[in-house]
C-alpha cells in the first residue's frame, strides 16, 4: 500500500461497493433496533458475520496468522465495531437517518487531521483539500431540512455518539495501514468480529427487547452478511489500494444510498437538497480523491494485494 497513491479503476469500484453496502446500514440498523436492542444488534451483525467469514479464513491459514497480532487486532474491532456498532445503534433511535449521515461524513476530516499529526502534510494539498471541504458542504446541502438538528438533551447526547463513532472510523484505517498490513485481512476482520460479538453477547442476552419481527430479523441478517462480513472485506481492499486517509471518502456517498433507498422503499420525495448536493459530493470526491489528475502517476499506483 503507498499512502500517496491516487485512486485506481479497483479504487474506483471498491469506494462503489463501500458506498452501497455500508450506505444501506443505516436503513437496516434503524428497522433492527425496531426490536433488538442496540447490544443485540452488535452481537446479532458481528457474530453472523464472523459465521460467515470463519471457514474462509481457517481454510487460508489466516486465522492462526491474525491471532499472532490479537492485540492490534483487538483495537481495531473496538475501534471500527465495538464502539461505533453500539454508540449507531443507540443513537439511531434519537436521531434522523439525515443527520447521522451528516455526522458520520466527518470521517474524511477527521482521517486528514490524524495525517497531519502523523506528519503527512500530503492531506493539506489545496486542491485534495478543497475537494474535501467541497464535498462535505454537499453532503450538507443534501441532507439539511427542517428538524435536522432537534435540541432535545437525548438527541445532543446522540449527536455526541456519532461525533466519537467518525472519530473512532478515522483511526481504524490507521490501524490497518500501519499495524496490521502484514496480517490477511479476512483473518484480522474474523478475529475482531467474533471478539466483539462474544463481548457484547451476555449484555444482549440480558437486555430486554421485544419478539422480533420478521423485517427486524431479516435486517439483521443483512447486516451481519452484507454490512458487515462483505463490507470489511471491501473495506481492507480499499485502504490497501488508496490508503488510510482517501478511503474514508466513501462515507460522503453513504447519505445519498440512504435517501435514496428511502424514496424507493418508503416512497419518500426526492429533494431539491438531493437533486443539488449529490453533483457536488461527486465533484469534491473526485478532486479529493485525485488531486484533479485524469489517472494517477504511474509512480503513484498502488501495488497492493488483498489476501
Amino acid at each position: 500500500m503507498n499512502a500517496q497513491a491516487g485512486f485506481t479503476r479497483k479504487g474506483w469500484i471498491l469506494f462503489a461497493v463501500m458506498a452501497f453496502v455500508w450506505g444501506i446500514t443505516y436503513l437496516f440498523i434503524k428497522e433492527a433496533v425496531d426490536t433488538f436492542g442496540p447490544p443485540a444488534v452488535v452481537a446479532g451483525r458481528t457474530l453472523l458475520g464472523g459465521l460467515v467469514l470463519l471457514p474462509f479464513a481457517i481454510r487460508s491459514g489466516a486465522l492462526k496468522a491474525a491471532w499472532k497480532h490479537w492485540p492490534w487486532v483487538l483495537v481495531f474491532g473496538l475501534l471500527e465495531m465495538g464502539g461505533p456498532f453500539l454508540l449507531l445503534s443507540h443513537a439511531e433511535t434519537q436521531l434522523p437517518s439525515g443527520l447521522t449521515g451528516l455526522l458520520v461524513a466527518t470521517v474524511p476530516l477527521f482521517a486528514v487531521i490524524i495525517a497531519l499529526l502523523r506528519g503527512d502534510r500530503s492531506a493539506l494539498a489545496p486542491i485534495r483539500l478543497g475537494g474535501l471541504l467541497v464535498g462535505f458542504a454537499g453532503v450538507v446541502v443534501v441532507v439539511a431540512g427542517p428538524g435536522l438538528f432537534p435540541h432535545e438533551p437525548a438527541s445532543m447526547i446522540a449527536i455526541g455518539e456519532i461525533l466519537l463513532t467518525a472519530v473512532m472510523y478515522a483511526i481504524a484505517p490507521f490501524v490497518i495501514a500501519y499495524k496490521l498490513s502484514d496480517v490477511p485481512s479476512i483473518g484480522t476482520i474474523t478475529l475482531a468480529l467474533f471478539a466483539i460479538g462474544l463481548a457484547y453477547l451476555p449484555a444482549a442476552l440480558l437486555t430486554p427487547h421485544e419478539p422480533p419481527t420478521v423485517r427486524s430479523a431479516g435486517s439483521l441478517l443483512l447486516l451481519g452478511v452484507i454490512c458487515t462480513a462483505l463490507a470489511f472485506v471491501a473495506f481492507f481492499a480499499l485502504i490497501r489500494e488508496v490508503g488510510p486517509v482517501r478511503a474514508p471518502l466513501f462515507t460522503y456517498i453513504n447519505p445519498i444510498v440512504a435517501i435514496v433507498l428511502g424514496t424507493v422503499l418508503v416512497a419518500e420525495p426526492i429533494t431539491p437538497g438531493l437533486l443539488i448536493g449529490f453533483p457536488i459530493i461527486l465533484i469534491g470526491c473526485w478532486f479529493a480523491a485525485t488531486g484533479g489528475r485524469l489517472k494517477p502517476r504511474a509512480s503513484e499506483v498502488a501495488p497492493a494485494a488483498i489476501e
